[in-house]
């Protein structure tokens, strides 16, 4: 089993402590600032444990800029982070993660829709909001602004992933195992490396990371959180069939070569549903 790392504590001052060029890949989804109370009818009880979701909007893109600053000094270089976020509206005016993500030391290297396929708030006021984003972030290595490119199984995932949050955590916000499932299997595919997700929660990044024999890092600031987190590990045989599952959607069913030989469509890869 590889070495796990629990720390209880805010996310940039446990980060703060970390030695430079650590770790190799990042995953997190943190508090979005949509005021506790400005939810959406399907969200309102949607509650951290700890951490209060209600900041002033430049004091939070202040906080998250210098978050994500920390965690690309931590990163090593070559390496990635992935930041799942939200647009968000507040008395008419969006909000968009780009405008403080760009003010980053981070390249941004893609920007992934993720169809949760389900909407937080059902007024009409705008189209129901289902999507949320992801950003490949990356810490370039010898100045190169590309970076390596992913194997055919994985790129042919696309840059829209479709499936719902997960159910049944006592996390109020946490995103389904498949996600980081996809992401380190696709980045790090069959190499060692260490995953670190900064707002852990219910541990989803960690399970994910361990099922995949990669080496993690949590940080919350929640006991509670970091409690579950920990028996969830123990546990997590209990969910290889879901991170099983994602892994067979990453296979070319055909390649490149043997379609053209054949005189078949060469415009895109097909993957199993």
């Amino acid at each position: 089993m590889k070495q796990e790392v629990q720390q209880i504590g805010t996310a940039l001052d446990r980060l703060s402590k970390l030695p430079d060029d650590l770790v190799d890949l990042g995953i997190t989804s943190p508090p979005y600032n949509k005021g506790e109370k400005n939810k959406g009818w399907l969200v309102k009880n949607v509650v951290y444990d700890v951490a209060m979701d209600k900041k002033a909007e430049c004091v939070y893109q202040a906080e998250q800029i210098a978050l994500l600053d920390e965690l690309y000094r931590i990163t090593k270089p070559g390496g990635a982070f992935f930041y799942n976020h939200k647009t968000r509206w507040n008395k008419g005016v969006m909000h968009h993660p780009i405008t403080w993500i760009s003010r980053t030391k981070w390249v941004i290297r893609q920007e992934i829709i993720w169809d949760r396929m389900i909407a937080a708030n059902i007024r009409g006021w705008r189209f129901w909001q289902v999507d949320e984003r992801i950003y490949w972030l990356i810490k370039p290595q010898d100045n190169k602004l590309i970076g390596k490119e992913l194997l055919s199984k994985h790129a042919l995932l696309t840059s829209v992933w479709r499936f719902p949050p997960e159910r049944n955590n006592s996390h109020p916000a946490p995103f389904p195992i498949e996600l980081p499932a996809r992401i380190i299997h696709s980045v790090l595919d069959e190499k060692d490396g260490i995953v670190i997700d900064p707002y852990c929660g219910s541990g989803t990044t960690l399970v994910a990371a361990k099922l995949l024999n990669k080496h993690y890092i949590g940080i919350d600031i929640s006991k509670d959180y970091v409690k579950h987190t920990k028996a969830r590990l123990q546990s997590s045989e209990a969910e290889r069939t879901k991170v099983a599952e994602e892994l067979l959607k990453h296979a070319v069913l055909r390649s490149f070569k043997s379609r053209k030989s054949k005189g078949e469509n060469t415009g895109k890869y097909k993957y199993h549903d």
